[in-house]
């Protein structure tokens, strides 16, 4: 049985996204929300959103729904954004080596550093004095 959607995860620093994309006249949702209500603050992260499409040309071909918890703004565009690409890829193979070429579909690995002990934060220390 062929299922209505196709699905991926997307992740960026804490943010994870679950991505699905059918069909549709190019509409995006994000926790239950248009995503211009969800990212009312910054235009730079809805184009974020919208890179994968326009990279390949099919605006307004897809409905893009998305589940998104964890991290900041920018990390949650991101993590949609790397959904939307790995989705758009498994729909049709073709697209697949557009997208890698583009630096679509790669994960960025920066996370936040953990606090090491006898240090302030990450690598803060203590001011040096030399007398």
């Amino acid at each position: 049985m062929k299922m209505p959607y196709t699905y991926a995860i997307g992740r960026r620093k804490n943010a994870n996204a679950r991505v699905r994309l059918t069909n549709g006249k190019g509409s995006i949702t994000i926790n239950d929300s248009p995503a211009e209500d969800y990212f009312a603050s910054s235009k730079t992260l809805l184009n974020e959103l919208q890179k994968p499409f326009t990279l390949l040309e099919l605006n307004n071909k897809y409905n893009v729904s998305a589940r998104v918890s964890g991290g900041g703004q920018a990390g949650q565009a991101d993590a949609i954004r790397l959904g939307i690409a790995k989705a758009l890829a498994i729909l049709n193979e073709n697209l697949r080596s557009t997208l890698k070429r583009a630096d679509q579909l790669g994960r960025d690995p920066r996370e936040k550093e953990r606090k090491k002990f006898g240090l302030k934060g990450a690598r803060k220390k203590r001011q040096f004095t030399k007398r």
